[in-house]
């Protein structure tokens, strides 16, 4: 595997970031806390999102950004790969928004598919990739530290030999959950047995065939009992169709009866109706010699020549005419007047109007006047304060005629003065850790040698080549605080410069706020001025604009008068024609009343006419009934004489004795239907208990052949589970040989002297070094720069294992060092150096070093170095070409 490019936005202290990474050795180099281990860490985060994460999600967004972006680019094998990652804070949480793994075989989307993609590719999970690919910040020390065992399962887990445990495990746990099946399966079967062997000893058979013989009796006597009650009902059918037939010709006779009086009741009814219609006759002639005499009065009020109704319909059409033309009078007078009354309203409005306006406008003008008056004297006091402005500014600049900068370049000159400081302090700040770390080293070495050790490896002074090296440390120390002094000094010039700076910065600042000032106060009397001259142009238009509506109130008043005369003549006319449509609306109410006088008269004579009809109707429909009254009593005396009595009561005693026996043979024949339905439901469950008899014992069939496959199953676990055990045991072996080998070739590249024979490796992964003449040494009691020498041996020992695995080449992720030279002096420095350059020649397709140690800088293919910008705490990257052509 090799990282190709990261991308990054708003992570950590990155606001935008875009770097590519080549083959070979790339060395990321800065300052302490410029965010050299934060591009290591967004790397191993892409890969595995949270779970390569110390904190949690919001610590990777940059401070006071609501969300961040991860993009990596990488090869693995023969393929090109792209991860992206979006997490963004969701109300106080962050949350991942975006996941996505592009694969030569196409995308992957979500965090939990990804990670398990990534692992699959990899073949290591996040801890398996820190113990073998990335060695963090501090963590130089931790295979040596740890105890043999927590040491067997890291370097187990890398080389794939807990998963064999794993799965010795898993075919532990199944061999326990077949045993457990097992012993139910026994059970289970030996359940059925005991019911089989209860159910055998019942004798279901025979009891069967007794229960269906009693059966087959108690058939017979339903049958024979059932035939006897249909030979009843139909006895009983016969006599009830006999007594039906009689009982029908004696309903049909009380019906005729009952006809028969209805006629009579009727003919006497409609004779009634018909005397009625009679006296009905005389009162209509009566009317009719009233209507006539009513006519004629009417004829000689309303002035008509004859009661005619075409001539009353003319007349009545002349006045409708003549009304219709005196209402249509009467509202166009009523318009007029309304009109007139209307205009002369609202031209009275029209001239209050224009007289309130009038005065409104003299009011304004009077105002105008007076503010005239009170702005001219606040101009002149305006312009006095600008005068006083411009000379408070003149005073101010010439504080600068003796200062180094000119007006105006004051915030510039401090800007660059604090950045100068800051620098001066970042460079004590170094000094004075680096003083620090040589004080304890020049302590520590004086210690030892009071007690007869190498200050530098703690062996016995005699045996050591090192002895020398505390004066070395003395002269550093020296040096660093002649360094701190100069640096001590050279700030304390700074801060005065600094300070002079800073009051000619608040000086520029005062004369600019005065400008702006002035100038506001210059916008200001502009505006003011020509404020003022509309005000007076606005005093002549007002003046003339009420003059203006003074004339047109005259005006609108002579209007008004003139309106309301009009009115009144229209209401005159309106009284006139009022008048004559009374008259013509009482001759017309005349002509109606004798309209409808003639109406009532032609219904009169009409209703005579229909009363004569229905008196005949009547008497026709009477001879009609009497003649089928005659007919009812002939049929009458015919059903009479057809009446059987002895027939119906010979009916009756034979339909009496059918209903008896049907009453007492029912009680029976329900008794024997229970008899036979619990010997239906007997015989059925003597049948289930067969079936389930036979049931059982196929059952038990199937359970005896699921036993005896678990009895091979179980055996076949407990030879898988030793087989893995076997396996694990003899790939440790091995792996331990290959990687106690590569350990020592390793550790003899880096460190080549005389005091260390070899490292010796066991099957527990115990740790054991050799000296020269043979005794054994705890890594523990190496020196420190040893120490973190042999642990990084160690490391680079197992890549290299997994890098050429047991059978052969196999991919791996780039080797990542973050910051290595914690615990190593300048000596042990050149000795990592060798390290990486070992590992280059291994065939490390890709490494990666973060220090901030110079030294390393010249083992670099590549390199990138961090800066932070200490004002915003915000870090870029610049590539090695770009550092020299910036330079």
């Amino acid at each position: 595997m090799r990282i190709e490019r990261l991308r990054l936005s708003n992570f950590k202290p990155y606001p935008d970031t875009d770097l590519r990474l080549e083959r070979g050795v790339t060395v990321i180099h800065g300052l302490n806390g410029s965010g050299k281990s934060s591009l290591l860490e967004a790397c191993f985060f892409a890969l595995y999102g949270s779970s390569a994460l110390s904190g949690t999600l919001e610590d990777v967004i940059t401070n006071g950004e609501e969300e961040c972006e991860i993009e990596l680019w990488f090869a693995h094998g023969d393929g090109s790969y792209h991860i992206e990652r979006r997490v963004r804070f969701s109300g106080e949480r962050a949350q991942t928004a975006t996941c996505v793994l592009e694969t030569p075989d196409g995308a992957v989307d979500g965090a939990r598919d990804v990670e398990r993609s990534i692992e699959n590719l990899l073949r290591m999970d996040s801890d398996a990739f820190v113990n073998c690919a990335y060695v963090r910040q501090g963590e130089v020390n931790k295979l040596i530290h740890a105890r043999p065992g927590e040491r067997q399962d890291m370097i187990d887990d890398l080389l794939q030999l807990g998963t064999l445990e794993e799965y010795r495990e898993r075919v532990s746990e199944a061999r326990l959950g077949v045993n457990d099946v097992r012993a139910d399966v026994q059970g289970s079967l030996r359940e059925i047995e005991t019911q089989i062997e209860e159910k055998e000893g019942k004798e279901l058979p025979a009891l069967l065939n007794d229960l269906e013989t009693e059966l087959g009796e108690i058939e017979g006597e339903i049958e024979r009992f059932e035939g006897n009650k249909r030979n009843a009902e139909r006895t009983r059918e016969e006599a009830l169709e006999v007594l039906d037939t009689h009982e029908g010709t004696r309903e049909r006779i009380a019906s005729l009866d009952e006809e028969i009086e209805a006629i009579r009741e009727s003919i006497a009814e409609t004779e009634g109706d018909r005397e009625k219609l009679g006296e009905q006759l005389t009162e209509t002639r009566k009317r009719i010699g009233d209507l006539e005499e009513r006519r004629d009065e009417l004829v000689g009020e309303s002035e008509i020549e004859r009661a005619d109704e075409e001539v009353i319909t003319e007349r009545k059409a002349v006045l409708e005419s003549d009304l219709e033309d005196c209402r249509e009078s009467i509202r166009e007078a009523s318009l007029d007047a309304q009109k007139a009354k209307s205009d002369a309203h609202s031209k009275k409005e029209t001239a209050e109007d224009r007289e309130s306006r009038t005065k409104e406008l003299r009011e304004e003008r009077e105002t105008l006047e007076s503010e005239i008056a009170e702005s001219e004297s606040t101009l002149e006091e305006r312009r006095e304060a600008r005068e006083a402005l411009t000379e408070r500014i003149e005073e101010r600049q010439k504080r600068f005629s003796a200062a180094p900068v000119e007006c105006g370049e004051a915030e510039d000159w401090l800007a660059e003065l604090r950045e100068e400081r800051e620098g001066l302090r970042e460079r004590e700040t170094e000094c004075r850790a680096s003083l620090e770390s040589a004080h304890e080293a020049v302590s520590a070495g004086e210690q030892l040698l009071e007690a007869g050790k190498c200050p530098e490896c703690g062996q016995p002074v005699e045996e050591s080549p090192h002895v020398d090296a505390l004066s070395d440390r003395r002269e550093r120390v020296s040096e660093l605080e002649d360094d701190l002094t100069a640096l001590r000094e050279e700030r304390d010039s700074l801060d005065g410069r600094v300070e002079r700076a800073e009051s000619l910065s608040k000086i520029e600042t005062e004369i600019e706020r005065r400008k702006e000032k002035r100038e506001t106060l210059s916008e200001l009397l502009s505006d003011r001025e020509d404020g003022l001259r509309k005000k007076r142009e606005r005093v002549s238009d007002l003046e003339e604009r009420a003059e203006e509506l003074e004339t047109e109130a005259n005006e609108k008043h002579e209007s008004a008068a003139e309106a309301r005369e009009r009115a009144e003549e229209a209401q005159k006319r309106i009284t006139e024609l009022d008048d004559r449509r009374t008259a013509v609306e009482k001759r017309i109410t005349l002509v109606e009343r004798l309209s409808e006088a003639l109406s009532d008269l032609d219904a009169a004579r009409e209703r005579v006419s229909t009363i004569r009809d229905r008196r005949e109707g009547f008497e026709a429909l009477n001879d009609e009934r009497r003649e089928r009254l005659v007919e009812k009593r002939d049929r009458k005396s015919e059903l009479e004489a057809e009446y059987d009595r002895e027939r119906i009561e010979q009916a009756r005693t034979n339909k009496q004795e059918a209903e008896t026996y049907l009453e007492d043979v029912e009680p029976k024949l329900e008794a024997l239907g229970e008899q036979e339905e619990s010997l239906r439901d007997r015989i059925g469950g003597v049948k289930r208990e067969l079936d389930s008899l036979e049931s059982l014992r196929e059952r038990r069939e199937r359970v005896q052949k699921k036993l005896d496959s678990l009895e091979s199953l179980y055996g076949e676990a407990e030879q898988l589970q030793e087989m893995y055990a076997r396996l694990r045991s003899e790939l440790r072996q091995r792996n331990v040989e290959q990687l106690e080998r590569m350990l020592n070739e390793t550790f003899d590249l880096v460190y080549q002297n005389d005091a260390y024979a070899k490292l010796e490796l066991t099957g527990e992964y115990e740790l054991t070094v050799y000296q020269k003449d043979g005794s054994p040494l705890d890594p523990e009691q190496l020196s420190g720069g040893e120490r973190a020498l042999f642990n990084l041996s160690l490391r680079c020992a197992i890549y290299r294992l997994l890098a050429e695995g047991i059978e052969g080449a196999a991919p791996m992720p780039p080797l990542i060092l973050d910051e290595p030279t914690v615990f190593l002096d300048s000596g042990h420095v050149s000795k990592l150096v060798d390290l990486v350059e070992s590992m280059r020649r291994l065939g490390v397709e890709q490494i990666i070093v973060v220090s901030h140690d110079e030294e390393l800088v010249g083992a670099a293919d590549d390199l990138v170095t961090v800066r932070k910008d200490p004002t915003t705490n915000r870090s870029a990257v610049e590539h090695g070409e770009e550092l020299l052509a910036a330079e």
